[in-house]
Order: C-alpha cells, then structure tokens, then sequence
C-alpha cells in the first residue's frame, strides 16, 4: 500500500544539509510536493539522523534562485558503499513554500 500522498519525481540535486552550526553536502534524489530523498555525500562516519529531528535543506534551481526548506526526518538508514558510508533519509518539508511546489510541478 502506498502511504505517500505525492508522485515522486527522480532528480539529481546538490544541496546542502543545515542543521545548527555543521553544514554538510549532500545529494537530492527525488523529490515530491511534500517530500525530499537524499544521501549524504561519502565520510568516514554516518551522520545520525533521529525519526522527528528538524533539519534545514538548501538549494539552487538552474534559474540561479536559492531554496531554503524546513524538514522533518521521517526514516534514515546508513549504507556502506564502496567509497564511504553514506546515510539514506526521507524528509518530510515542513509547510513547503510555493516556489518549492513550482518546481517539482515543472520537474515532472
């Protein structure tokens, strides 16, 4: 049963991870409405990412305009890939803005 209220959409974004003071890089891959999937880039460490735990995600669309979105962890799980372990997570966007919901409609 799907539990998504949204169409996902593949994307392959750089954006950054803000979360008090530590920024980190990671990479978008899909994305919906209310909805982001990201991974982090490779580190010697998984970040720990807690169920509930209010993270901040920035990005660029093409047009050169910078995103700034207010999410909610709702899953993470790390990988080990060849290069590093990343870390898996599902983001909830907390009241996403309307230029945000433009984008992923002209994504699809």
């Amino acid at each position: 049963m799907e539990r998504r209220g949204s169409g996902r959409t593949t994307v392959s974004l750089r954006a950054e991870r803000i979360s008090g003071n530590t920024k980190r890089a990671v990479l978008i891959e899909n994305i919906s409405e209310t909805g982001i999937h990201m991974i982090t880039a490779p580190a010697k460490t998984a970040a720990k990412f807690k169920t509930g735990m209010e993270i901040n995600l920035k990005f660029r669309l093409s047009s050169g305009e910078t995103l700034n979105l207010r999410c909610k962890v709702r899953w993470a799980y790390a990988e080990t890939p060849p290069d590093g372990l990343t870390d898996s997570v599902g983001l909830q966007i907390i009241d996403p803005p309307l230029r945000y919901r433009e984008f992923v409609r002209t994504m699809r």
